[in-house]
């Protein structure tokens, strides 16, 4: 716990304890909303090959990530770290904001 905290620069544990919650409570939902979006607008294994089904979702599965993550940070009242964290995920597939 003391190695993450020093790393990401928080001051007390309860901090690093609602972050480690909004990154487990984001991958939870990107993934619980990616397939039935998915399935609302007609994509599904039954009607496509699976090379092409499960690249769209993970797509699909990192956008809606990228979006709950600044979301449930704001929530969960951390949104100037995960703010942050979103510009230098994005900054590594070369995309500036």
């Amino acid at each position: 716990m003391k190695k993450l905290m020093d790393r990401w620069n928080l001051k007390h544990p309860l901090q690093l304890v609602v972050i480690l919650l909004v990154f487990s409570i984001t991958g939870s939902t990107s993934i619980a909303v990616g397939r039935p979006l998915l399935k609302a607008i007609g994509i599904t294994l039954d009607n496509l090959n699976g090379f092409i089904y499960y690249p769209l979702f993970i797509i699909l599965s990192f956008i809606l990530y990228q979006i709950f993550l600044v979301t449930f940070g704001w929530i969960f009242g951390q949104h100037a770290f995960f703010w942050a964290m979103e510009k230098k995920m994005l900054k590594r597939f070369g995309i500036r904001l």
